[in-house]
């Protein structure tokens, strides 16, 4: 048994807090932070700033100590950190981040998209079963949420691999969560078992670690201070 921390993040924070967690940045992270607009630069900086305390806390560092080190497809990992391995995604106002122990992990969280969107993006992108799943709901609610929980799946198996979006389009994840995936296919070597998680208002999210033993999730919600 794996356990994996989630901590979901409400990343519009007001000004102090922006402020605050912009102190805990690294030169690379404010460099980017000031080429956003107002509102990506203050939900970036809320999400940055959060993701180095939820690090810290378990490395036993300051916030600002934690130094990252990415990896071939730019995957970030706290450097000196001995097993624990970290994934992050964001979605508007909302993100989240995931710590595991001794296991590669990922997560995304996903705002639901409009059910139009949605089935041409399966039609386009999905394996056909997949694809068939979405477009077969018989309300336009039910075919957002599909489209949206896999696509969430998706995005995690990538990110536990440290792969690409596009090596992931030929692998099937749709079945009852928790879901093994024996061929990830260009992402690596399998299994990977993905899970899908709840997660607050209108958003999905999903979880992955490689390998096949069971995840035990536990869902925290970051507090500002």
């Amino acid at each position: 048994m794996t356990d994996v921390t989630l901590s979901f993040i409400d990343t519009d924070q007001p000004a102090p807090v922006v402020d605050a967690l912009g102190q805990l940045l690294d030169a690379d992270e404010r460099a980017r932070a000031a080429r956003a607009g107002r509102e990506s630069r203050s939900r970036f900086t809320v999400l940055r700033g959060a993701v180095r305390q939820l690090v810290a806390a378990r490395l036993g560092v300051r916030p600002a100590e934690v130094v990252w080190r990415l990896g071939p497809n730019g995957k970030p990992e706290p450097a000196g950190a001995g097993g624990l391995r970290v994934s992050w995604s964001a979605s508007g106002p909302l993100a989240v981040l995931a710590l595991a122990e001794g296991r590669e992990v990922g997560v995304d969280v996903e705002g639901l998209r409009e059910s139009a969107v949605a089935e041409r993006m399966a039609a386009r992108w999905f394996p056909f079963e997949e694809a068939r799943f979405v477009a077969e709901a018989a309300e336009p609610a039910e075919r957002s949420a599909r489209f949206t929980a896999l696509w969430c799946r998706r995005e995690a198996v990538v990110k536990a691999y440290g792969g690409r979006l596009a090596q992931s389009f030929g692998v099937c994840v749709l079945g009852p969560s928790p879901l093994a995936v024996g061929d990830p296919g260009r992402l690596g070597a399998g299994p990977v078992l993905v899970r899908d998680v709840p997660a607050p208002g209108p958003f999905r999210a999903a979880v992955a670690a490689l390998g096949d033993r069971p995840v035990h999730v536990n869902s925290l919600v970051w507090q500002a201070g």
